[in-house]
């Protein structure tokens, strides 16, 4: 235990961004829809009614900072327990002890779970019954989208609160705010304001990380102004904000996607160099190109596949960094590539038929006739070898009497793709009984 004297020198010891923590939910910056008049917060803080709660949100964007305020304003006390190190045990001892003080002496405990999302099942479902008997207060903090990651029972008895990244406006204010607080660096150093925009385009929305950017470049700062030197100095490069196992990784994929679609390859270059400098696995982006290739190019640039298959190979063979290149060049001929969608259109056509049922015998002369006792099945009889006739097209029936005229490849006119829908139009009419 620490001693009141042990206790003022070791706070003086912990990072800028615990120093600055708010203690109040009126200090808090950012998050004006949770935090206004009626608001569950206001309530939770306000009654002595305990709540479990759900906050969810970015890094950096005060979910720890809501889950002390609340405990601190109400005087619960506050237990901490974080995903990544605790298990059941640690999980009901918690729970145990929070039980035994509400017990002898009426305090309310807040349980704080930090990253929640990585608790398994069984972790969670540990939750559960102090959730529904309201023993403790609990809030679980998730960057995750908690539909995804937490049990339905345990979310279904909380209230889930969203919160939004911080504008450029709170990343200033928290800044502001720690350079001439007495918490933080008590005015001993001014921040000039080409820095103070610097730090602010690092952070991304991240008050923790502008915070420990902020407090790293005062250490390195001369004659008691942070400057932008003394912050490029104190950073080496900004942290890209993507989560590979939540939204961000997919909304970044989402995007990459319908950059190349749009035919922005400057866009989709972009959310490529994004992934591949969060560490993204680069056979993923390699799948997903290949992907592309035939789903919104297809036969407008037959290349494109060609193309994609290569760079994943590629990618395969010497990885990365070198393999960004190849994937970079796959990446910009398929948002240049014209652009068509015949491809899956066709193939999800007549998916649909099959699974309505409409599939039908094979018929008999297009059924194999090689195994012995096919011929007196009547298999093959009667089939007409293209190559024998002019041009390599023959009459004959191929599909199915349940789907015989259905069409499901409709080419559109774009790149390469116009040529393909003459020829294709002239063979089918042919082999439909047209000229």
């Amino acid at each position: 235990m620490f001693d009141s004297a042990a206790r003022e020198a070791h706070r003086g010891q912990e990072p800028l961004a615990v120093r600055m923590r708010p203690r109040t939910l009126d200090e808090v910056i950012g998050q004006r829809h949770l935090l206004g008049p009626g608001t569950p917060l206001r309530r939770l803080v306000e009654s002595e009614a305990p709540m479990s709660l759900f906050l969810w949100g970015p890094p950096g964007t005060g979910k720890t900072t809501l889950a002390y305020v609340v405990a601190g304003v109400t005087e619960r006390r506050f237990v901490e327990v974080s995903a990544v190190a605790a298990g059941v045990k640690e999980v009901r001892a918690a729970i145990d002890q929070a039980r035994r003080e509400l017990g002898m002496s009426g305090r309310q405990t807040v349980l704080f779970v930090d990253e929640v999302h990585r608790f398994n099942k069984a972790q969670q479902d540990a939750l559960l019954p102090a959730v529904e008997n309201r023993w403790v207060t609990f809030i679980g903090a998730t960057t995750e989208n908690p539909f995804f990651s937490v049990n339905s029972p345990l979310l279904s008895r909380s209230l889930l609160l969203t919160l939004e990244p911080l504008t450029d406006d709170d990343v200033r204010a928290v800044l502001e705010r720690a350079v001439r607080d007495p918490r933080g660096l008590g005015g001993r150093a001014g921040l000039a304001p080409d820095a103070l925009g610097h730090l602010v385009r690092l952070a991304g929305g991240d008050a923790r990380r502008s915070l420990t950017y902020l407090e790293a470049a005062a250490l390195t700062a001369a004659g008691g102004e942070i400057t932008v030197e003394a912050v490029e100095k104190a950073v080496d490069k900004a942290a890209v904000r993507y989560d590979r196992q939540g939204d961000q990784h997919y909304d970044v994929v989402s995007a990459f996607i319908k950059s190349m679609r749009g035919s922005d390859a400057d866009a989709a270059l972009h959310y490529l160099a994004r992934m591949i400098e969060a560490g993204e696995d680069p056979r993923f982006i390699a799948r997903r190109v290949v992907i592309f290739a035939s789903e919104d190019v297809g036969m407008a640039d037959p290349s494109c596949l060609q193309v994609a298959v290569a760079a994943a190979q590629a990618v395969q063979m010497i990885g990365l960094p070198e393999g960004r290149l190849n994937l970079a060049q796959a990446v910009i001929h398929c948002a240049l590539a014209p652009k068509s969608n015949a491809v899956i259109k066709a193939i999800g056509a007549a998916a649909d038929d099959v699974r309505r049922g409409l599939i039908g015998q094979v018929p008999g002369h297009l059924r194999d006739a090689h195994y012995p006792g096919a011929a007196k099945l009547g298999h093959g009889q009667g089939y007409k070898y293209p190559h024998d006739f002019e041009h390599g097209l023959v009459r004959q029936d191929y599909a199915p009497a349940e789907v015989r005229g259905r069409r499901y490849y409709e080419p559109t006119r774009h790149g390469a793709e116009a040529p393909v829908a003459d020829r294709w139009a002239k063979i089918r009419d042919f082999l439909r009984g047209g000229g």
